[in-house]
């Protein structure tokens, strides 16, 4: 008999068998919390759809690097994928990440020396 995979073990993050709402909300802000994966949802919802070697050539970083970040999108719900022959195309997967990337950027717009101040939020921890 094969063992039933846990997904909490198996998925590429890892939480307590029982987090929390606010663990969740805080993970899925972390989702946001990186420059080259705001990057990409930037890029899909400006272009729409994109194959992963197009994201490659505009984010300019390694593809191991970007598929990794296209990998924690897609998990945690951010981006869809489709197979277009032999690529892998990306999209937004709900207009709401484009409205919150959106609104995130208008409430920075009022608070940013605020933000960029803050010693408590900071990327390398």
């Amino acid at each position: 008999m094969v063992p039933e995979t846990n997904v909490l073990t198996s998925a590429p993050f890892r939480l307590s068998p029982a987090p929390t709402e606010p663990d969740l909300v805080a993970k899925y802000f972390r989702a946001l919390g990186d420059p080259t994966r705001l990057r990409i949802l930037e890029l899909l919802g400006e272009e729409g759809e994109l194959a992963a070697g197009e994201i490659v050539a505009r984010v300019g970083l390694p593809q191991a690097t970007v598929s990794t970040h296209l990998g924690c999108l897609r998990w945690c719900g951010f981006v869809a994928t489709r197979r277009a022959h032999r690529s892998v195309r990306y999209r937004i997967a709900d207009d709401r990440v484009t409205g919150l990337v959106s609104l995130a950027r208008a409430l920075l717009r009022d608070n940013s020396e605020h933000v960029a101040a803050c010693a408590a939020i900071d990327e390398r921890r």
